[in-house]
């Protein structure tokens, strides 16, 4: 522990050897079967390149933008939730994206608060879900709004669907005695995660402090999901009504279809990310490299298309910016880096992610991230699935 690692997959498996079982089990998660979450990887092993071998650039730019913001290459920090992985979670990644000159998205979910995040890195999108009433969605894009968050993200794809086949994680409503004990078995054989936190002076709290009501103690998680579920389901006004509070850059996360695309254009966002949450959503969706070209045609002269989902080299980021995205967005892989080797292993992950873009660039002959074109794919007859595009429900009820 503690030392480079080559590959995302060498930190995933040190992830697993440093922490609790039912911590690493939250970071695979997935739903139900897991045919999402496993197709978001494979879809990528199923694109390929066509290399070409002299007069190749020397030169290689991987700088980009995304809602405004320039970074260094096209990576961002998607956000995530409660992470238990180390005792500084979300500043430590929000250092490490500074330190290699890329955005942070902070989830409302998420166990730091937004303003040490955005002193930790000020290039942070905060990330809210639609929960609670219109005053508290506004109280919180307006809190961080003061802590100097640069954009904000709605993720609306979230269906509460439950229920693993492998089995789900246990996640206490609080670590109390009970919990404590309940926990001990898988906790005390991971010494140094357990060291960890004893010598932050505590076990994780669970708790969510950016869904605080002002002058309230921030609730715990389960506490802030019941009521995200109870909370009336938006409406694409509803999202139009939330862009207009903001007036600033606005990222609308987690669409899949053509016709949503189009509609989220209308709402006047900033931003769209081609996303299935990972995987950890409704089963059976596909891949969301699958699913961005089609909405990349669509919508991509009007709006930032982003993708999300199974990136894990440097060689994925570059077929979804073939295929239509400005960038990539990513989960998983730096939660494994930061529990690797905290701070330092966010940096490794995002180092290899760049690495990988220099050797696909260099290989396929292309001088910037902005000449790639699907050209450079090599695409298999039926990967792409037009989801919501009425000219091809039409083609196929011929």
């Amino acid at each position: 522990m503690g030392e480079w690692f080559e590959t995302v997959a060498e930190a995933r498996r040190r992830a697993r050897k440093y922490l609790p079982k039912s911590v690493f089990s939250a970071l695979v998660a997935g739903s139900e079967q897991g045919l999402t979450v496993d197709d978001n990887i494979r879809a990528f092993s199923e694109l390929g390149f066509a290399p070409h071998v002299a007069g190749l650039s020397a030169e290689r730019d991987q700088s980009t933008t995304v809602m405004g913001q320039p970074i260094s290459m096209p990576v961002i920090i998607s956000p995530t939730g409660v992470q238990a992985v180390r005792p500084d979670g979300e500043v430590a990644v929000a250092r490490a994206a500074a330190a290699r000159g890329t955005v942070i998205s902070l989830s409302s979910f998420a166990s730091h608060p937004v303003e040490q995040v955005t002193e930790a890195n000020p290039q942070t999108f905060f990330q809210m879900y639609w929960c609670g009433t219109r005053d508290q969605l506004v109280q919180r894009m307006e809190r961080a709004r003061a802590a100097g968050a640069v954009g904000l993200i709605s993720t609306l794809d979230w269906s509460f669907s439950y229920g693993r086949d492998w089995g789900s994680p246990v996640i206490p409503e609080k670590i109390d005695l009970k919990a404590m004990l309940r926990l001990a078995p898988e906790c005390i054989t991971r010494v140094q995660w357990l060291r960890s936190w004893v010598q932050a002076g505590g076990f994780p709290d669970l708790t969510v402090p950016n869904l605080a009501d002002p002058g309230e103690p921030p609730p715990n998680f389960f506490g802030a999901y019941g009521q995200w579920m109870q909370t009336p389901l938006p409406t694409w006004e509803d999202v139009k009504w939330l862009r207009e509070q903001w007036g600033g850059p606005f990222m609308l996360k987690g669409v899949m279809r053509v016709d949503d695309a189009r509609r989220a254009v209308d709402a006047g966002v900033t931003a769209i990310s081609v996303s299935n949450h990972g995987g950890n959503n409704l089963d059976g969706t596909p891949a969301s490299i699958r699913a961005l070209p089609a909405v990349a045609e669509a919508v991509g002269h009007d709006v930032e298309v982003l993708l999300d989902g199974g990136v894990r080299r440097g060689s994925d980021v570059v077929k979804a910016v073939a295929l239509g995205a400005r960038a990539v967005m990513i989960g998983r892989a730096y939660l494994w880096g930061l529990a690797a080797n905290g701070q330092a292993g966010v940096e490794n992950v995002l180092d290899i992610l760049s690495g990988g873009i220099n050797s696909v660039l260099l290989g396929l002959g292309r001088s910037s991230v902005h000449d790639l074109t699907p050209e450079d794919i090599l695409i298999p007859p039926g990967f792409a699935r037009r989801l919501g595009d009425p000219a091809a429900a039409a083609v196929l009820s011929t």
